[in-house]
């Protein structure tokens, strides 16, 4: 066993992802949250890892957790990303278990990803990180100890982060992985997923084809639940 468990903090469905309404509607967005979260988390229970946490208080959220085994916890879930994270590294690091923390909109991640995070990481006290594709964001972090680096997420925290992490006395592993790389929050994001071959193979890819193969031809079906 690893030592090292999945930290996602998901917030409510509802509303998510506004920054795709030019080409989603409300409740596809909605649906395209909970398909993304369930591709994450099938990766992630996939991977080399003691366990999954979920900090959230959105009940499809958390039947879709329970679906993985995924433990799921409610503090500071309605906080934000940062304070949810924050929550769950308290959590794993009073029984001494490393944190990696990832988003729940990352569907073309895989397991082997998650394991490479986990070969590269070094012993206590280190910090690896995985970039977002525009190199702004900060898509995955493994801390050993969970609490060794203060962590402020943002469009902007990978140079704070890495930053962050020198001032805690480490010097920080930067991992780059296309699919964890790329999460979906602009429409752009959205087509660069589905030209990969990894989006067939995704609950969220399927729903997304979908919907715009069907905007295409000029129709407009509702949105279908992830499966």
């Amino acid at each position: 066993m690893t030592g090292i468990w999945a930290a996602v903090p998901v917030k409510g469905f509802e509303g998510a992802k506004q920054r795709l309404s030019p080409m989603l509607t409300s409740a596809q967005r909605q649906a395209l949250a909970a398909a993304m979260l369930q591709d994450t988390l099938a990766a992630l229970a996939q991977a080399p890892l003691d366990g999954i946490m979920v900090n959230t208080g959105d009940p499809e959220a958390t039947r879709i957790a329970a679906r993985f085994g995924a433990q799921v916890v409610t503090q500071d879930a309605a906080s934000g990303h940062t304070a949810a994270v924050a929550a769950m590294a308290l959590i794993l690091g009073a029984s001494g278990r490393a944190m990696l923390t990832v988003p729940g909109d990352i569907p073309a991640a895989t397991a082997a990803e998650f394991a490479a995070i986990c070969q590269a990481a070094r012993p206590a006290h280190s910090f690896t990180i995985v970039p977002a594709h525009d190199r702004r964001g900060s898509n995955a972090i493994l801390l050993r100890p969970s609490d060794a680096v203060p962590l402020r997420f943002g469009d902007d925290s990978f140079e704070p982060h890495l930053q962050a992490a020198r001032n805690s006395g480490i010097e920080p592993s930067v991992l780059t992985l296309p699919g964890i790389a790329l999460d979906l929050d602009q429409p752009q994001d959205v087509r660069a997923f589905l030209a990969t071959p990894a989006a067939r193979l995704t609950a969220a890819g399927a729903l997304l084809a979908e919907w715009l193969s069907s905007a295409a031809a000029g129709g407009r079906n509702p949105p279908s639940s992830p499966a």
